[in-house]
């Protein structure tokens, strides 16, 4: 460890993350939580409240907690791949962004019964979906240059 200090003393090191993009995804990951907390509470609503066929209540919850998995993974890597810097993980944040995507439009728009609240809710997720997405291309074009003059 010495020994590589000594080697970097005097040596200027650019950091290439992306700090607009790290709070995104640190806020998407609150708001996350509290739209998985609502939409779990809703479906407890409708299914108590609405004539909700069993079938499709089942399988919208099952939609929820697959959302939840895949989102989790999506923000683990994006994270990672901003933090330390790494293309393949921020690619493979980008590529989750597509199913998580679907499924925040399936509770948006298709769907048995779609609450008010619901279509607030979706909506601002997928405008953080959005944002994400325009700064990990742009940050994944940062790496891409950065990794490019190295060579």
């Amino acid at each position: 460890m010495a020994e590589q200090n000594q080697r970097n003393r005097g040596k200027t090191v650019v950091v290439l993350s992306s700090l607009p993009l790290q709070i995104l995804l640190y806020l998407n990951g609150w708001y996350f939580g509290f739209f998985w907390i609502c939409e779990l509470l809703m479906y407890i609503y409708k299914g108590s409240i609405l004539p909700y066929p069993s079938q499709n209540i089942i399988g919208e919850v099952i939609l929820l907690f697959m959302l939840a998995i895949i989102e989790g993974v999506r923000l683990f890597f994006g994270t990672k791949g901003n933090l330390t810097e790494k293309v393949v993980h921020l690619a493979v944040s980008v590529a989750l962004l597509l199913p998580v995507s679907f499924g925040t439009l399936f509770v948006l728009l298709w769907q048995t019964y779609v609450l008010r609240a619901e279509i607030i809710l979706c909506s601002i997720l997928l405008i953080f979906f959005f944002l994400e997405v325009i700064f990990e291309i742009v940050t994944l074009i940062t790496f891409g240059r950065a990794a490019n003059q190295v060579i």
